[in-house]
């Protein structure tokens, strides 16, 4: 997400959109392989020749890009989506900042779950196609993901 927003700055107010559907095909092919041949495409295309600059932001990461090509089309999604990440980090960050001194690890891991815990009881419902992308965790991860359990039940 934060390559799309940093080639994005480098076009003007009135090219931004057309930009961002002409690198869409990059972020959203089915493999590293074929994002490479969308970033090639791009390059050689008139958005590419118009601005270089964000060829060249795009070449810089790929290293960076290629692990998101390991998901499937769900989990990618969610992950390119960051505004739900980006604002359970910051506020995390805030209440950590604010307490001062933490005394051990195991108050840090207090801390962190009360927080989590407070953070989404403001939730009103789950990220776009995280339902989808839950199912994709749970076949990928399938010795770490676990769902919680509800009225008592095991």
């Amino acid at each position: 997400m934060h390559l799309i927003r940093n080639s994005l700055d480098f076009a003007s107010w009135k090219d931004r959109k057309a930009l961002a559907a002409a690198i869409k095909p990059i972020y959203t092919a089915v493999s590293a392989e074929a994002a490479h041949e969308e970033l090639d495409a791009f390059e050689a295309g008139p958005w590419g020749q118009k601005f270089p600059t964000v060829v060249g932001a795009w070449r810089r990461a790929w290293d960076r890009v290629i692990p998101f090509f390991a998901f499937p089309p769900e989990v990618r999604r969610v992950i390119y989506t960051t505004n739900a990440i980006e604002s359970v980090n910051a506020r995390l960050r805030k209440i950590i900042k604010t307490r001062g001194h933490i005394p051990s690890d195991d108050a840090v891991t207090k801390l962190i779950w009360l927080a989590l815990r407070n953070i989404t009881e403001d939730w009103g419902r789950a990220a776009n196609n995280w339902k989808s992308a839950m199912n994709q965790f749970a076949i990928l991860y399938e010795d770490r993901f676990t769902l919680p359990t509800y009225g008592g039940a095991k």
